[in-house]
C-alpha cells in the first residue's frame, strides 16, 4: 500500500465516519472509496463493515451525554437489531448480496421519506412513550428493527438511516438522543457481523487500519455536530442524501 492510498483511506474514513454517526450514510463515501482502489465488491462490503466498528466506538464514546439514563431502552433496542444482524451476516456468507441489490434502493428511499414525514411533526411529544403505545404497533416496530438489523448484516448500505427513521417515528426522545441510539445499535450490529466475516477470512485487514482510524475520528466528531445543527435542517439533509444514494444504487442495480 502506497502512502497516498493510506492517506486517501484515512480521509475516506473520516468523511465516512461523520456520515455514519450523523446520518447512517457512510456508504455514500467509504464503500465507493474502496471500489475505486480495486477492492472486489464483497470484500469491500465486509471490510467497510469492519472499519465501521471503529466509527461506532468513536460515536458511542462521544454520545455519552445523550445516552445517560437510557441504558435499559438502548440495550433492548440493540438486542433486537443484533439478532437480525447475526442472521443477515450468516446469509451474506451463504448467498452473495447481488440479488438483494434490486430492492435496496427502495428501502433507502422509504427511510428518507419517513425522515421527512417525521420532520413535519410540530412537537416530538406527540409520539407517546413505549409503555403507552399500541401493542400491535410495538410488535411491528420490533419486527422492523429486526429486519433492519438483518439488512445491515447482509448488505449494509444506509442501514443506519433506516434505523434512525424507525426510531424517529416511534420514540419521543429528541433527535440527538435517537441518533445516539442509532449509533450504538449500528455499532453492535457491525461488530457481530465483523466477527462472523473474520471467521471466514474475507476482511482485508490491511485496508481496515487506515480506514478504521479515519472512521474513529469521524465517528467521534459526528455527535458533536448533531448537538449544534438545527434538527429540521439535519433531517432534511439526511433525507435528501438518502434519496441521492437510493438513486445511485437504483441505477447500478437496473442499468
Amino acid at each position: 500500500m502506497t502512502s497516498w492510498i493510506f492517506i486517501y483511506l484515512i480521509g475516506a474514513g473520516i468523511l465516512g465516519g461523520l456520515l455514519a454517526s450523523i446520518a447512517g450514510l457512510a456508504s455514500l463515501v467509504s464503500y465507493p472509496a474502496l471500489l475505486l482502489i480495486g477492492i472486489p465488491p464483497v470484500v469491500a462490503n465486509v471490510t467497510n463493515t469492519a472499519g465501521l466498528v471503529l466509527s461506532g466506538i468513536g460515536a458511542t464514546t462521544s454520545s455519552s451525554r445523550e445516552l445517560k439514563g437510557e441504558g435499559k431502552l438502548v440495550t433492548g433496542l440493540t438486542a433486537i437489531t443484533l439478532a437480525g444482524g447475526i442472521l443477515g451476516s450468516i446469509l451474506l456468507l451463504i448467498e452473495p448480496a447481488s440479488t438483494f441489490e434490486h430492492i435496496v434502493p427502495f428501502f433507502i428511499l422509504s427511510a428518507g421519506i419517513l425522515l421527512l414525514v417525521s420532520g413535519h411533526q410540530a412537537d416530538r411529544k406527540t409520539v407517546p412513550p413505549l409503555r403507552e403505545q399500541n401493542k400491535f404497533g410495538l410488535f411491528l416496530k420490533v419486527i422492523g428493527l429486526f429486519l433492519v438489523g438483518a439488512y445491515t448484516g447482509y448488505f449494509g448500505a444506509a442501514g443506519g438511516v433506516i434505523i434512525l427513521a424507525i426510531l424517529t417515528l416511534s420514540l419521543p426522545q429528541r433527535f440527538a438522543v435517537l441518533n445516539a441510539f442509532k449509533n450504538v445499535m449500528a455499532f453492535m450490529a457491525n461488530a457481530v457481523a465483523t466477527v462472523i466475516y473474520a471467521i471466514r477470512g474475507k476482511i482485508d485487514w490491511l485496508i481496515v487500519v487506515p480506514l478504521g482510524f479515519g472512521f474513529l475520528i469521524g465517528g467521534y466528531c459526528g455527535p458533536i455536530v448533531v448537538r449544534h445543527v438545527p434538527v429540521k435542517l439535519l433531517r432534511t439533509v439526511i433525507a435528501f442524501a438518502a434519496f441521492a444514494l437510493a438513486a445511485d444504487l437504483f441505477v447500478q442495480a437496473y442499468f
